[in-house]
């Protein structure tokens, strides 16, 4: 997937989350009990050198995410320090006394997180100076490592926690703020990952597809106090959220993933990519069997979900130029609301290679498409295609493969003009 950045320990743990219970000796580590993960014991054994190996690993930068609900500044600066100043510190020969000579340079640090429920049930004024407290103490203590500070943002459309962020607090001590966005009908009643009806289906794109008009009035707020657009906005939760799988734990939120699930990641970066002056990070809010994860594992089995799928594909429009792209469409109709059936983006990369992704959420109509490509000299066009026959397909641990990119052909190009159909919820990359 090419993953950009990796968030942890994100969510609402990381507001009792104390880091220095994660370092040392495992055997050693104190234990706590994970009231947010089914109230299971926590051993610890994963901790910040774990995480941040990882990150090195499969080369992410790591987004850490700081407790501001249940901790301390000097806790918080301390961990700064720990992963990022090279030496002439307690915190720096604790570090090389557990094994890691040189600092690893994180930049990306979050806030707190949503300050406004699980991380501290703050109001916006509040928390807007408590984050003002914790960022004049977090340094990047003279490396090469400039903080990329967070701020916990909005759930949905908390309009006014935007804008008083983007009022009460100093630019230059404000990287990003972020959001977050469940595609939820009914957090009383989610409703089952496979077992579903069209109308549910049709109420969750519904639902998934209100990202547009939150990025763009969350931008809007944002520009009216940094019209240069330096602020961030960082959409760093989002995703499918539905019942948990029958028989297993609530509180580990593990739940299937279907071609819904597909169109809604194919329809949500489609968003971030047209949003990109503003939006410049976005973090699936899981990656491994919980919501809407990018794998599942049953003992030492393992398979790739539909939204691995999808962003596996995407990640050739990574470190391009967007190039706009509009569009007119057919609307997805159920009784007597309708949707947009298809979404788009487009980019060219540094070789000067252009990518469309386009997506058709509609599950009983192909989408015939025409796009003219004005400015763009294109000798021929190659592509891949996700899809299913029904929404409700997906991927198990007997049939793994049952869901996967294959290769599309069914585009083609006249003088100026690329023409294609989209099969009823296909996601489509066309290189040209």
């Amino acid at each position: 997937m090419k993953v950009g950045n990796l968030r942890w320990p994100g969510g609402c743990f990381a507001d009792t989350y104390h880091w220095k219970d994660g370092i040392g000796p495992k055997d050693k580590r104190p234990s706590m009990k994970n009231v947010w993960w089914g109230g299971v014991t926590e051993d610890n054994s994963f901790g910040t050198h774990d995480f941040l190996n990882l990150c090195e690993a499969i080369d992410a930068e790591p987004y850490l995410a700081g407790n501001v609900g249940s901790g301390t500044v000097k806790e918080l600066s301390d961990w700064v320090e720990y992963t990022n100043q090279d030496s002439g510190s307690p915190m720096t020969e604790l570090r090389k006394a557990n094994g890691r000579e040189k600092p690893w340079n994180v930049k990306i640090w979050g806030v707190g997180n949503e300050a406004w429920g699980c991380g501290g049930n703050m109001k916006p004024e509040y928390y807007a100076n408590i984050y003002r407290q914790y960022a004049t103490f977090m340094t990047d203590w003279g490396n090469s490592a400039k903080l990329y500070r967070v701020a916990s943002g909005a759930s949905d459309d908390d309009y006014n926690w935007t804008e008083v962020l983007m009022r009460d607090i100093p630019h230059k001590m404000l990287e990003g703020v972020a959001l977050h966005h469940y595609s939820v009908i009914d957090w009383s009643k989610k409703g089952s990952a496979t077992n579903f009806s069209e109308e549910l289906y049709f109420k969750t794109m519904k639902t998934a597809l209100d990202m547009e008009e939150f990025v763009t009035r969350h931008s809007t707020i944002m520009d009216k106090y940094d019209p240069k657009k330096k602020v961030a906005l960082v959409v760093d939760e989002w995703g499918g959220w539905y019942d948990v799988e029958p028989g297993t734990n609530p509180g580990f939120l593990y739940q299937q993933n279907t071609m819904r699930d597909a169109m809604i990641a194919g329809t949500t970066l489609n968003i971030f990519h047209n949003h990109c002056d503003r939006v410049r990070m976005a973090n699936l809010a899981q990656t491994v069997n919980v919501l809407q994860a990018v794998a599942l594992t049953e003992g030492e089995k393992m398979l790739l979900t539909p939204t691995y799928h999808v962003l596996e594909m995407y990640n050739v429009h990574q470190d391009a130029l967007l190039l706009p792209i509009d569009i007119k469409v057919n609307n997805y109709t159920f009784g007597t609301e309708k949707l947009p059936a298809v979404s788009a983006s487009a980019s060219r990369n540094k070789a000067g290679k252009v990518h469309i992704s386009l997506v058709n959420i509609d599950p009983n109509r192909s989408q015939e498409v025409s796009i003219s490509l004005r400015g763009v000299s294109v000798k021929n066009v190659s592509g891949r295609i996700l899809s299913s026959p029904k929404v409700q397909d997906h991927n198990t641990f007997d049939q793994p493969d049952r869901i996967k990119p294959v290769e599309f052909k069914g585009a083609s190009i006249s003088g100026d003009l690329l023409k294609l159909t989209l099969p009823p919820v296909s996601v489509v990359v066309l290189a040209l």
